[in-house]
């Protein structure tokens, strides 16, 4: 899917909307990431265009924050706490991206490690590399 052809007209009027450009600012984050979570939420529907943008707003968002929140001397749990706590998450809505509400509690408390499974699904989610929870 990934390798599909670009229709740079159809990629044009997505930049055109969607303006991307470096990430300065606390809300132009907030903008790109509710930008990619709906490309996020189409799923297998998603056109390559899409694709490409969502791409190119990972690329944008993970800079960003990066640069803003650095994370490389945290744990992975306090990285996953963090990025929850950045996006409003509760315990309920690590739970439902991973799939238990006991398992997403016994991460949080520090009881059970992130799975290669759990850290691919947070690592999405959030749109960092994998790396962050390792």
């Amino acid at each position: 899917m990934n390798n599909a052809p670009i229709n740079e007209a159809a990629y044009g009027k997505l930049l055109r909307k969607a303006l991307p450009r470096p990430i300065r600012t606390e809300k132009d984050n907030e903008r790109y990431l509710q930008v990619m979570e709906h490309l996020m939420d189409l799923g297998d529907r998603m056109t390559p265009e899409q694709r490409e943008l969502l791409d190119l707003l990972v690329v944008l968002i993970e800079r960003f924050e990066a640069e803003r929140y650095s994370l490389s001397a945290a744990s992975p749990v306090e990285a996953l706490r963090e990025f929850m706590e950045a996006r409003g998450m509760k315990l309920a809505g690590l739970a439902a991206l991973i799939g238990s509400k006991g398992v997403a509690s016994e991460i949080l408390s520090g009881k059970r490690g992130l799975s290669k499974t759990n850290i691919k699904r947070v690592a999405e989610h959030f749109g960092v590399s994998p790396e962050v929870f390792l």
